[in-house]
Protein backbone atom coordinates (compact mmCIF):
# COMPACT_ATOMS: atom_id res chain seq x y z
CA UNK A 1 0.00 0.00 0.00
CA UNK A 2 2.90 2.39 0.63
CA UNK A 3 3.69 2.85 -3.05
CA UNK A 4 0.11 3.90 -3.79
CA UNK A 5 0.03 6.84 -1.42
CA UNK A 6 0.89 9.99 -3.33
CA UNK A 7 1.38 12.46 -0.47
CA UNK A 8 1.81 11.49 3.13
CA UNK A 9 0.58 14.90 4.29
CA UNK A 10 -2.67 16.48 3.14
CA UNK A 11 -2.26 18.51 -0.02
CA UNK A 12 -5.83 19.73 -0.01
CA UNK A 13 -6.35 21.64 3.22
CA UNK A 14 -9.66 23.38 2.84
CA UNK A 15 -10.36 25.99 5.45
CA UNK A 16 -14.07 26.57 5.53
CA UNK A 17 -15.63 23.14 5.03
CA UNK A 18 -18.78 23.03 7.16
CA UNK A 19 -16.79 21.51 9.93
CA UNK A 20 -15.33 24.39 11.79
CA UNK A 21 -17.28 26.39 14.29
CA UNK A 22 -17.54 29.45 12.09
CA UNK A 23 -17.80 28.34 8.48
CA UNK A 24 -19.93 26.44 5.99
CA UNK A 25 -19.16 24.15 3.04
CA UNK A 26 -21.19 26.35 0.71
CA UNK A 27 -18.62 29.12 1.32
CA UNK A 28 -15.72 26.77 0.76
CA UNK A 29 -12.60 27.89 -1.06
CA UNK A 30 -10.71 24.94 -2.48
CA UNK A 31 -7.09 26.11 -2.40
CA UNK A 32 -4.28 23.59 -2.39
CA UNK A 33 -1.62 24.02 0.25
CA UNK A 34 1.47 22.01 -0.58
CA UNK A 35 2.83 20.66 2.72
CA UNK A 36 6.31 20.35 1.21
CA UNK A 37 6.43 24.11 0.70
CA UNK A 38 4.23 24.98 3.69
CA UNK A 39 5.95 23.24 6.58
CA UNK A 40 3.84 24.71 9.38
CA UNK A 41 1.17 22.46 10.81
CA UNK A 42 -2.16 24.28 10.65
CA UNK A 43 -4.38 22.39 13.04
CA UNK A 44 -7.71 23.71 11.77
CA UNK A 45 -6.87 23.09 8.13
CA UNK A 46 -5.71 19.54 8.74
CA UNK A 47 -8.82 18.96 10.84
CA UNK A 48 -10.95 20.04 7.87
CA UNK A 49 -9.02 17.59 5.71
CA UNK A 50 -10.07 14.78 8.07
CA UNK A 51 -13.69 15.33 7.06
CA UNK A 52 -12.89 16.21 3.44
CA UNK A 53 -11.45 12.70 3.07
CA UNK A 54 -15.01 11.38 3.20
CA UNK A 55 -16.23 13.36 0.22
CA UNK A 56 -13.31 14.36 -2.00
CA UNK A 57 -10.68 12.47 -3.95
CA UNK A 58 -7.76 14.83 -4.47
CA UNK A 59 -6.43 18.34 -4.69
CA UNK A 60 -8.13 19.75 -7.81
CA UNK A 61 -11.72 18.61 -7.56
CA UNK A 62 -12.72 16.24 -10.33
CA UNK A 63 -9.37 14.85 -11.42
CA UNK A 64 -5.78 15.65 -12.18
CA UNK A 65 -4.17 15.61 -8.74
CA UNK A 66 -5.49 12.58 -6.84
CA UNK A 67 -4.81 11.60 -3.26
CA UNK A 68 -3.60 8.22 -4.46
CA UNK A 69 -1.22 7.35 -7.26
CA UNK A 70 -2.07 4.35 -9.41
CA UNK A 71 -5.79 4.68 -8.82
CA UNK A 72 -8.71 5.95 -10.90
CA UNK A 73 -9.42 9.16 -8.98
CA UNK A 74 -13.13 9.21 -9.72
CA UNK A 75 -13.56 5.58 -8.70
CA UNK A 76 -11.36 5.51 -5.61
CA UNK A 77 -12.99 8.01 -3.25
CA UNK A 78 -14.16 6.91 0.18
CA UNK A 79 -17.92 6.81 -0.36
CA UNK A 80 -17.86 5.39 -3.88
CA UNK A 81 -15.58 2.51 -2.90
CA UNK A 82 -17.68 1.73 0.19
CA UNK A 83 -20.87 1.92 -1.86
CA UNK A 84 -19.62 -0.29 -4.69
CA UNK A 85 -18.30 -2.99 -2.38
CA UNK A 86 -21.49 -3.04 -0.29
CA UNK A 87 -24.12 -2.71 -3.04
CA UNK A 88 -23.23 -3.82 -6.57
CA UNK A 89 -23.41 -7.56 -5.84
CA UNK A 90 -26.59 -7.44 -3.77
CA UNK A 91 -30.32 -7.62 -4.44
CA UNK A 92 -30.63 -3.84 -4.65
CA UNK A 93 -28.91 -2.61 -7.79
CA UNK A 94 -26.61 -3.43 -10.68
CA UNK A 95 -24.11 -1.48 -12.76
CA UNK A 96 -25.20 -1.55 -16.39
CA UNK A 97 -21.80 -1.32 -18.05
CA UNK A 98 -20.26 -4.72 -17.46
CA UNK A 99 -17.19 -3.87 -19.54
CA UNK A 100 -15.98 -1.43 -16.85
CA UNK A 101 -12.94 -2.66 -14.94
CA UNK A 102 -13.82 -5.00 -12.09
CA UNK A 103 -17.56 -4.64 -12.55
CA UNK A 104 -18.40 -8.24 -13.62
CA UNK A 105 -16.51 -9.53 -10.58
CA UNK A 106 -18.56 -7.29 -8.29
CA UNK A 107 -21.88 -7.97 -10.04
CA UNK A 108 -21.61 -11.74 -9.81
CA UNK A 109 -19.53 -12.13 -6.61
CA UNK A 110 -16.40 -13.68 -8.06
CA UNK A 111 -13.74 -11.14 -7.14
CA UNK A 112 -10.15 -12.04 -6.30
CA UNK A 113 -7.13 -10.51 -4.60
CA UNK A 114 -6.31 -8.83 -7.92
CA UNK A 115 -9.70 -7.16 -8.43
CA UNK A 116 -9.04 -3.45 -8.73
CA UNK A 117 -12.20 -2.32 -6.99
CA UNK A 118 -11.24 -4.24 -3.87
CA UNK A 119 -7.80 -2.65 -3.99
CA UNK A 120 -9.31 0.83 -4.35
CA UNK A 121 -11.39 0.31 -1.21
CA UNK A 122 -8.51 -1.11 0.82
CA UNK A 123 -6.08 1.59 -0.25
CA UNK A 124 -8.53 4.45 0.36
CA UNK A 125 -9.28 3.26 3.90
CA UNK A 126 -5.59 2.92 4.67
CA UNK A 127 -4.71 6.30 3.18
CA UNK A 128 -7.41 8.05 5.18
CA UNK A 129 -6.25 6.43 8.41
CA UNK A 130 -2.72 7.68 7.69
CA UNK A 131 -4.06 11.23 7.48
CA UNK A 132 -6.06 10.84 10.69
CA UNK A 133 -3.04 9.46 12.53
CA UNK A 134 -1.02 12.46 11.39
CA UNK A 135 -3.50 14.89 12.91
CA UNK A 136 -3.65 12.97 16.18
CA UNK A 137 0.12 12.81 16.53
CA UNK A 138 0.50 16.53 15.81
CA UNK A 139 -2.15 17.54 18.34
CA UNK A 140 -1.21 15.17 21.15
CA UNK A 141 -1.10 17.01 24.47
CA UNK A 142 -3.33 19.93 23.47
CA UNK A 143 -5.91 20.58 26.16
CA UNK A 144 -7.95 23.58 25.02
CA UNK A 145 -11.64 22.80 24.51
CA UNK A 146 -11.71 23.01 20.70
CA UNK A 147 -8.61 20.85 20.32
CA UNK A 148 -10.17 18.24 22.58
CA UNK A 149 -13.33 18.28 20.46
CA UNK A 150 -11.31 17.99 17.27
CA UNK A 151 -9.16 15.15 18.55
CA UNK A 152 -12.23 13.25 19.72
CA UNK A 153 -13.88 13.64 16.32
CA UNK A 154 -10.79 12.49 14.46
CA UNK A 155 -10.53 9.47 16.74
CA UNK A 156 -14.16 8.76 15.90
CA UNK A 157 -13.39 9.04 12.17
CA UNK A 158 -10.45 6.69 12.58
CA UNK A 159 -12.69 4.23 14.41
CA UNK A 160 -15.17 4.53 11.52
CA UNK A 161 -12.46 3.61 9.01
CA UNK A 162 -11.29 0.68 11.10
CA UNK A 163 -14.93 -0.41 11.33
CA UNK A 164 -15.06 -0.56 7.54
CA UNK A 165 -11.83 -2.55 7.46
CA UNK A 166 -13.36 -5.00 9.94
CA UNK A 167 -16.62 -5.18 8.03
CA UNK A 168 -15.13 -5.68 4.58
CA UNK A 169 -11.93 -7.60 5.30
CA UNK A 170 -12.26 -8.94 8.84
CA UNK A 171 -8.90 -7.35 9.62
CA UNK A 172 -6.88 -4.22 9.02
CA UNK A 173 -3.32 -3.06 8.36
CA UNK A 174 -3.22 -1.41 11.77
CA UNK A 175 -1.33 1.66 12.95
CA UNK A 176 -2.12 4.21 15.64
CA UNK A 177 0.65 6.65 14.74
CA UNK A 178 2.07 8.42 11.72
CA UNK A 179 5.36 6.67 10.96
CA UNK A 180 7.27 4.80 8.28
CA UNK A 181 6.82 1.48 10.09
CA UNK A 182 4.76 -1.17 8.34
CA UNK A 183 1.24 -1.64 9.72
CA UNK A 184 0.62 -4.81 11.67
CA UNK A 185 -2.33 -7.11 11.15
CA UNK A 186 -5.19 -6.70 13.61
CA UNK A 187 -8.53 -8.40 13.13
CA UNK A 188 -11.48 -10.17 14.69
CA UNK A 189 -12.05 -9.57 18.39
CA UNK A 190 -8.81 -7.56 18.72
CA UNK A 191 -9.87 -4.99 16.13
CA UNK A 192 -13.45 -5.04 17.41
CA UNK A 193 -12.26 -4.29 20.95
CA UNK A 194 -9.98 -1.51 19.72
CA UNK A 195 -12.90 0.20 17.98
CA UNK A 196 -15.05 -0.18 21.09
CA UNK A 197 -12.34 1.32 23.27
CA UNK A 198 -11.79 4.23 20.88
CA UNK A 199 -15.48 5.06 20.83
CA UNK A 200 -15.71 4.88 24.60
CA UNK A 201 -12.65 7.04 25.15
CA UNK A 202 -13.49 9.78 22.67
CA UNK A 203 -17.20 10.03 23.52
CA UNK A 204 -16.91 12.48 26.41
CA UNK A 205 -15.00 15.06 24.36
CA UNK A 206 -17.47 14.99 21.47
CA UNK A 207 -20.18 17.62 21.33
CA UNK A 208 -23.64 16.89 22.65
CA UNK A 209 -26.21 15.57 20.15
CA UNK A 210 -27.46 18.29 17.86
CA UNK A 211 -24.93 20.93 18.97
CA UNK A 212 -22.11 20.27 16.50
CA UNK A 213 -21.95 22.27 13.25
CA UNK A 214 -23.73 20.37 10.50
CA UNK A 215 -21.16 18.00 9.01
CA UNK A 216 -19.26 17.26 12.21
CA UNK A 217 -19.72 14.15 14.32
CA UNK A 218 -21.29 14.46 17.76
CA UNK A 219 -22.02 12.00 20.56
CA UNK A 220 -25.04 10.62 18.69
CA UNK A 221 -22.78 9.69 15.75
CA UNK A 222 -20.51 7.93 18.22
CA UNK A 223 -23.43 5.98 19.71
CA UNK A 224 -24.80 5.04 16.31
CA UNK A 225 -21.45 3.69 15.12
CA UNK A 226 -21.20 1.81 18.39
CA UNK A 227 -24.69 0.40 17.81
CA UNK A 228 -23.75 -0.64 14.27
CA UNK A 229 -20.60 -2.33 15.56
CA UNK A 230 -22.48 -4.24 18.26
CA UNK A 231 -25.25 -5.22 15.87
CA UNK A 232 -22.65 -7.06 13.80
CA UNK A 233 -20.67 -8.45 16.75
CA UNK A 234 -21.65 -12.03 15.92
CA UNK A 235 -20.17 -11.65 12.44
CA UNK A 236 -16.99 -9.93 13.59
CA UNK A 237 -16.18 -11.89 16.78
CA UNK A 238 -18.45 -14.93 16.81
CA UNK A 239 -20.29 -13.61 19.88
CA UNK A 240 -23.46 -11.51 19.38
CA UNK A 241 -23.98 -8.36 21.45
CA UNK A 242 -27.64 -7.53 20.92
CA UNK A 243 -27.94 -5.89 24.36
CA UNK A 244 -25.40 -3.19 23.58
CA UNK A 245 -26.74 -2.73 20.06
CA UNK A 246 -30.11 -1.97 21.65
CA UNK A 247 -28.59 0.22 24.35
CA UNK A 248 -26.63 2.48 22.01
CA UNK A 249 -29.48 2.69 19.51
CA UNK A 250 -31.78 3.72 22.34
CA UNK A 251 -29.39 6.52 23.33
CA UNK A 252 -29.56 7.88 19.80
CA UNK A 253 -33.36 7.66 19.71
CA UNK A 254 -33.62 9.46 23.04
CA UNK A 255 -31.27 12.24 21.89
CA UNK A 256 -32.01 15.54 20.14
CA UNK A 257 -32.63 14.05 16.68
CA UNK A 258 -36.06 13.47 15.15
CA UNK A 259 -37.27 11.67 12.06
CA UNK A 260 -37.87 13.84 9.03
CA UNK A 261 -41.59 13.96 8.20
CA UNK A 262 -40.58 13.47 4.55
CA UNK A 263 -38.44 10.52 3.47
CA UNK A 264 -37.70 12.00 0.03
CA UNK A 265 -36.37 15.27 1.44
CA UNK A 266 -33.52 13.41 3.15
CA UNK A 267 -31.96 12.84 -0.28
CA UNK A 268 -32.59 16.19 -1.96
CA UNK A 269 -30.18 18.98 -2.81
CA UNK A 270 -31.11 21.22 0.12
CA UNK A 271 -30.86 18.52 2.79
CA UNK A 272 -28.26 20.71 4.51
CA UNK A 273 -30.69 23.65 4.75
CA UNK A 274 -34.10 22.02 5.05
CA UNK A 275 -34.94 21.66 8.74
CA UNK A 276 -37.06 18.58 8.04
CA UNK A 277 -34.06 16.70 6.69
CA UNK A 278 -31.46 18.14 9.03
CA UNK A 279 -33.29 17.00 12.16
CA UNK A 280 -32.72 13.36 11.14
CA UNK A 281 -29.25 13.54 9.60
CA UNK A 282 -26.69 12.84 12.31
CA UNK A 283 -23.55 12.87 10.16
CA UNK A 284 -23.55 13.86 6.47
CA UNK A 285 -20.80 13.75 3.90
CA UNK A 286 -20.87 17.33 2.65
CA UNK A 287 -21.28 17.86 -1.09
CA UNK A 288 -21.55 21.03 -3.18
CA UNK A 289 -22.04 21.33 -6.93
CA UNK A 290 -19.44 24.08 -7.28
CA UNK A 291 -16.90 23.58 -4.54
CA UNK A 292 -16.65 19.87 -3.82
CA UNK A 293 -16.89 18.43 -7.31
CA UNK A 294 -15.88 14.81 -7.67
CA UNK A 295 -16.95 11.68 -9.53
CA UNK A 296 -17.88 9.81 -6.37
CA UNK A 297 -20.29 10.75 -3.62
CA UNK A 298 -23.67 12.07 -4.61
CA UNK A 299 -22.45 12.71 -8.17
CA UNK A 300 -22.24 8.96 -8.65
CA UNK A 301 -25.58 8.39 -6.89
CA UNK A 302 -27.46 10.95 -8.98
CA UNK A 303 -25.70 10.99 -12.34
CA UNK A 304 -25.28 7.22 -12.22
CA UNK A 305 -29.02 6.64 -11.86
CA UNK A 306 -30.07 9.01 -14.68
CA UNK A 307 -30.06 8.97 -18.45
CA UNK A 308 -30.59 11.95 -20.73
CA UNK A 309 -34.30 12.44 -21.39
CA UNK A 310 -35.54 11.31 -17.99
CA UNK A 311 -37.93 13.77 -16.34
CA UNK A 312 -36.65 15.87 -13.45
CA UNK A 313 -33.08 14.64 -13.88
CA UNK A 314 -31.54 17.32 -11.65
CA UNK A 315 -28.36 17.07 -13.72
CA UNK A 316 -27.32 17.42 -17.33
CA UNK A 317 -24.84 14.58 -16.82
CA UNK A 318 -26.73 11.28 -17.00
CA UNK A 319 -24.29 8.37 -16.83
CA UNK A 320 -27.01 5.69 -17.25
CA UNK A 321 -25.20 3.18 -15.04
CA UNK A 322 -27.16 2.07 -11.95
CA UNK A 323 -30.58 0.44 -12.04
CA UNK A 324 -32.76 -1.57 -9.65
CA UNK A 325 -32.64 -5.33 -9.63
CA UNK A 326 -35.88 -7.28 -9.82
CA UNK A 327 -35.53 -8.31 -6.16
CA UNK A 328 -35.41 -4.66 -5.09
CA UNK A 329 -38.69 -3.87 -6.82
CA UNK A 330 -40.20 -6.95 -5.22
CA UNK A 331 -39.58 -5.43 -1.78
CA UNK A 332 -42.32 -2.92 -2.64
CA UNK A 333 -44.35 -5.09 -5.02
CA UNK A 334 -44.29 -8.63 -3.57
CA UNK A 335 -46.33 -10.02 -6.47
CA UNK A 336 -43.99 -8.39 -8.99
CA UNK A 337 -46.83 -6.41 -10.53
CA UNK A 338 -45.60 -2.80 -10.50
CA UNK A 339 -47.04 -0.29 -12.97
CA UNK A 340 -44.85 -0.15 -16.06
CA UNK A 341 -44.95 0.38 -19.80
CA UNK A 342 -45.64 -2.94 -21.58
CA UNK A 343 -42.85 -4.52 -23.61
CA UNK A 344 -43.05 -3.64 -27.29
CA UNK A 345 -44.68 -0.25 -26.72
CA UNK A 346 -43.49 2.37 -29.18
CA UNK A 347 -42.02 5.33 -27.32
CA UNK A 348 -42.15 8.64 -29.23
CA UNK A 349 -39.05 10.18 -27.66
CA UNK A 350 -38.91 12.92 -30.30
CA UNK A 351 -42.05 14.34 -28.75
CA UNK A 352 -40.60 14.46 -25.24
CA UNK A 353 -39.34 18.02 -25.25
CA UNK A 354 -40.56 18.78 -21.72
CA UNK A 355 -41.10 16.94 -18.46
CA UNK A 356 -44.80 17.54 -18.87
CA UNK A 357 -44.78 15.72 -22.21
CA UNK A 358 -43.02 12.71 -20.66
CA UNK A 359 -45.44 12.76 -17.74
CA UNK A 360 -48.42 12.79 -20.07
CA UNK A 361 -47.16 9.69 -21.86
CA UNK A 362 -46.15 7.89 -18.65
CA UNK A 363 -49.49 8.64 -16.98
CA UNK A 364 -51.24 6.33 -19.46
CA UNK A 365 -49.39 3.44 -17.86
CA UNK A 366 -49.13 4.77 -14.29
CA UNK A 367 -45.37 4.63 -14.79
CA UNK A 368 -44.42 7.92 -13.13
CA UNK A 369 -42.66 7.87 -9.77
CA UNK A 370 -45.77 9.26 -8.09
CA UNK A 371 -47.72 6.36 -9.56
CA UNK A 372 -45.29 3.76 -8.26
CA UNK A 373 -45.37 5.35 -4.80
CA UNK A 374 -49.17 5.22 -4.81
CA UNK A 375 -49.28 1.63 -6.08
CA UNK A 376 -46.71 0.47 -3.51
CA UNK A 377 -48.41 2.37 -0.71
CA UNK A 378 -44.98 3.45 0.48
CA UNK A 379 -43.28 6.84 0.07
CA UNK A 380 -39.93 5.08 -0.18
CA UNK A 381 -40.75 3.46 -3.55
CA UNK A 382 -38.73 6.09 -5.39
CA UNK A 383 -38.46 4.32 -8.74
CA UNK A 384 -39.30 5.21 -12.32
CA UNK A 385 -40.67 2.79 -14.91
CA UNK A 386 -41.64 5.34 -17.57
CA UNK A 387 -40.53 6.26 -21.07
CA UNK A 388 -37.98 8.96 -20.31
CA UNK A 389 -34.54 8.12 -21.68
CA UNK A 390 -33.28 6.40 -24.79
CA UNK A 391 -36.57 5.21 -26.21
CA UNK A 392 -36.37 1.72 -24.73
CA UNK A 393 -38.97 0.21 -22.43
CA UNK A 394 -37.61 -0.50 -18.95
CA UNK A 395 -37.63 -4.14 -17.90
CA UNK A 396 -38.62 -5.70 -14.62
CA UNK A 397 -36.96 -9.04 -15.36
CA UNK A 398 -33.91 -9.18 -17.61
CA UNK A 399 -32.14 -12.08 -19.28
CA UNK A 400 -28.81 -10.30 -18.91
CA UNK A 401 -27.21 -7.29 -17.27
CA UNK A 402 -25.91 -4.97 -19.92
CA UNK A 403 -28.05 -1.87 -20.40
CA UNK A 404 -29.51 0.88 -18.24
CA UNK A 405 -33.09 -0.13 -19.09
CA UNK A 406 -32.52 -3.72 -17.93
CA UNK A 407 -34.28 -2.62 -14.76
CA UNK A 408 -36.33 0.22 -13.27
CA UNK A 409 -34.61 3.53 -12.63
CA UNK A 410 -33.89 4.56 -9.05
CA UNK A 411 -34.67 8.21 -8.32
CA UNK A 412 -34.18 8.23 -4.55
CA UNK A 413 -31.15 10.53 -4.75
CA UNK A 414 -32.00 13.91 -6.32
CA UNK A 415 -30.18 17.11 -7.20
CA UNK A 416 -33.45 19.03 -6.83
CA UNK A 417 -34.31 21.29 -3.91
CA UNK A 418 -37.46 20.80 -1.89
CA UNK A 419 -38.14 24.55 -2.00
CA UNK A 420 -38.01 24.71 -5.79
CA UNK A 421 -34.98 27.02 -5.87
CA UNK A 422 -32.10 26.35 -8.31
CA UNK A 423 -29.13 24.28 -7.27
CA UNK A 424 -25.56 25.53 -7.45
CA UNK A 425 -24.78 23.64 -10.64
CA UNK A 426 -26.74 21.89 -13.38
CA UNK A 427 -24.27 19.03 -13.65
CA UNK A 428 -22.76 18.30 -10.22
CA UNK A 429 -25.04 17.75 -7.21
CA UNK A 430 -25.41 19.71 -4.00
CA UNK A 431 -26.93 16.72 -2.23
CA UNK A 432 -25.20 15.74 1.01
CA UNK A 433 -24.94 12.04 1.83
CA UNK A 434 -26.55 11.10 5.17
CA UNK A 435 -23.87 8.67 6.33
CA UNK A 436 -25.64 8.35 9.69
CA UNK A 437 -29.29 9.15 10.23
CA UNK A 438 -31.79 8.48 12.99
CA UNK A 439 -33.77 5.82 11.12
CA UNK A 440 -30.79 3.46 11.49
CA UNK A 441 -31.18 3.59 15.26
CA UNK A 442 -34.82 2.50 14.98
CA UNK A 443 -33.97 -0.41 12.70
CA UNK A 444 -30.99 -1.40 14.87
CA UNK A 445 -33.08 -1.38 18.02
CA UNK A 446 -35.84 -3.30 16.25
CA UNK A 447 -33.47 -6.04 15.16
CA UNK A 448 -31.84 -6.21 18.59
CA UNK A 449 -35.25 -6.53 20.25
CA UNK A 450 -36.18 -9.28 17.78
CA UNK A 451 -32.97 -11.24 18.48
CA UNK A 452 -33.60 -10.86 22.21
CA UNK A 453 -37.07 -12.42 21.89
CA UNK A 454 -39.05 -9.16 22.11
CA UNK A 455 -40.71 -9.22 18.70
CA UNK A 456 -43.53 -6.95 19.88
CA UNK A 457 -41.08 -4.13 20.66
CA UNK A 458 -39.28 -4.79 17.38
CA UNK A 459 -42.59 -4.37 15.55
CA UNK A 460 -43.22 -1.06 17.27
CA UNK A 461 -39.88 0.34 16.07
CA UNK A 462 -40.35 -0.86 12.50
CA UNK A 463 -43.82 0.65 12.43
CA UNK A 464 -42.41 4.04 13.41
CA UNK A 465 -40.59 4.07 10.06
CA UNK A 466 -43.51 2.62 8.15
CA UNK A 467 -45.79 5.35 9.50
CA UNK A 468 -43.33 7.97 8.30
CA UNK A 469 -43.44 6.34 4.84
CA UNK A 470 -47.26 6.16 4.91
CA UNK A 471 -46.95 2.38 4.53
CA UNK A 472 -49.35 -0.08 6.12
CA UNK A 473 -48.14 -0.94 9.60
CA UNK A 474 -47.47 -4.54 10.60
CA UNK A 475 -50.40 -5.75 12.71
CA UNK A 476 -48.63 -8.94 13.77
CA UNK A 477 -45.13 -9.31 15.13
CA UNK A 478 -42.34 -8.93 12.60
CA UNK A 479 -40.42 -11.91 11.31
CA UNK A 480 -36.78 -12.19 10.31
CA UNK A 481 -37.83 -11.78 6.68
CA UNK A 482 -39.81 -8.65 7.56
CA UNK A 483 -36.70 -7.18 9.14
CA UNK A 484 -34.23 -7.83 6.33
CA UNK A 485 -36.78 -6.53 3.82
CA UNK A 486 -37.39 -3.42 5.90
CA UNK A 487 -33.66 -2.74 6.07
CA UNK A 488 -33.77 -2.70 2.26
CA UNK A 489 -36.89 -0.55 1.97
CA UNK A 490 -35.51 2.07 4.32
CA UNK A 491 -31.82 2.07 3.32
CA UNK A 492 -31.53 0.89 -0.28
CA UNK A 493 -28.77 2.62 -2.21
CA UNK A 494 -27.15 3.93 0.97
CA UNK A 495 -24.09 1.69 0.88
CA UNK A 496 -24.80 -0.97 3.52
CA UNK A 497 -26.81 -3.86 2.02
CA UNK A 498 -24.02 -6.47 1.87
CA UNK A 499 -23.37 -6.08 5.62
CA UNK A 500 -27.03 -6.64 6.48
CA UNK A 501 -27.31 -9.72 4.26
CA UNK A 502 -24.22 -11.24 5.86
CA UNK A 503 -25.60 -10.67 9.35
CA UNK A 504 -28.82 -12.46 8.37
CA UNK A 505 -26.88 -15.38 6.86
CA UNK A 506 -28.21 -14.58 3.38
CA UNK A 507 -25.31 -13.11 1.43
CA UNK A 508 -23.63 -16.25 0.09
CA UNK A 509 -26.14 -19.00 0.95
CA UNK A 510 -29.27 -20.47 -0.60
CA UNK A 511 -31.30 -19.03 2.29
CA UNK A 512 -32.06 -16.09 0.01
CA UNK A 513 -31.49 -15.97 -3.74
CA UNK A 514 -31.98 -12.97 -6.00
CA UNK A 515 -31.63 -12.30 -9.70
CA UNK A 516 -28.08 -12.79 -10.93
CA UNK A 517 -26.67 -13.65 -7.53
CA UNK A 518 -23.63 -15.79 -8.22
CA UNK A 519 -23.90 -15.15 -11.96
CA UNK A 520 -27.10 -17.09 -12.69
CA UNK A 521 -30.40 -15.58 -13.76
CA UNK A 522 -32.42 -16.98 -10.85
CA UNK A 523 -29.55 -16.72 -8.38
CA UNK A 524 -27.24 -19.29 -6.84
CA UNK A 525 -25.11 -19.66 -3.75
CA UNK A 526 -21.48 -18.59 -3.76
CA UNK A 527 -18.66 -19.87 -1.53
CA UNK A 528 -18.91 -18.60 2.02
CA UNK A 529 -15.42 -17.08 1.96
CA UNK A 530 -16.93 -14.27 -0.14
CA UNK A 531 -18.43 -12.93 3.09
CA UNK A 532 -15.03 -11.22 3.41
CA UNK A 533 -13.00 -9.51 0.77
CA UNK A 534 -9.43 -10.63 0.07
CA UNK A 535 -6.40 -8.66 1.11
CA UNK A 536 -5.21 -7.16 -2.18
CA UNK A 537 -2.21 -8.90 -3.69
CA UNK A 538 -0.49 -5.52 -4.00
CA UNK A 539 -0.49 -5.04 -0.23
CA UNK A 540 0.60 -8.60 0.51
CA UNK A 541 3.60 -7.90 -1.71
CA UNK A 542 4.38 -4.68 0.16
CA UNK A 543 3.62 -5.63 3.74
CA UNK A 544 4.97 -8.87 5.16
CA UNK A 545 2.79 -8.42 8.25
CA UNK A 546 -0.47 -9.05 6.38
CA UNK A 547 -1.87 -12.51 5.64
CA UNK A 548 -4.51 -13.50 3.11
CA UNK A 549 -8.08 -14.32 4.12
CA UNK A 550 -9.07 -18.00 3.75
CA UNK A 551 -10.36 -19.07 0.35
CA UNK A 552 -8.37 -16.61 -1.77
Amino acid sequence: MRKLVKNILPALLMAGLALGATSCVKDLDIDSIDPQSTPEFNKDEVFVKAYALLGLTGQKGLSGSPDLDGQDEGESGFYRTVFNCNELMTDECAWAWQHDVGIPEMTFSNWSSSTQRVEWLYTRLGYNITQLNFFLDQTEGLTDAESLHQRAEVRFLRALHYFYFLDFFGKAPFKEHFSQELPVEKGGADLYNFIQTELNECENDMLAPGTAPFGRADKAANWLLHARLCLNAGVYTGTPDWDNARKYADEVIQSAYKLSPSYAQLFMADNDENANAMQEIILPIRQDGLKTRNYGGSTMLICGTRIGGMPRMGTTNGWSCLFAREAMIQKFFPSLNPPMIPAGTEIPIKEFDTDAAIDAFDAQYNARTVDLIAAAGDDRALFYSGAGGDGKVRKLVTDKIGAFTDGFSIVKWQNIRSDGQPTHDTQYPDTDIPLFRLAEAYMTRAEAYFRLGQADLATDDVNVLRRRAHATEFNTNVTEQNLIDEWAREFYMEGRRRSDLIRFGMFTTTKYLWDWKGGTKDGSAVPSFYNRYPIPASDLNNNRNMTQNPGY
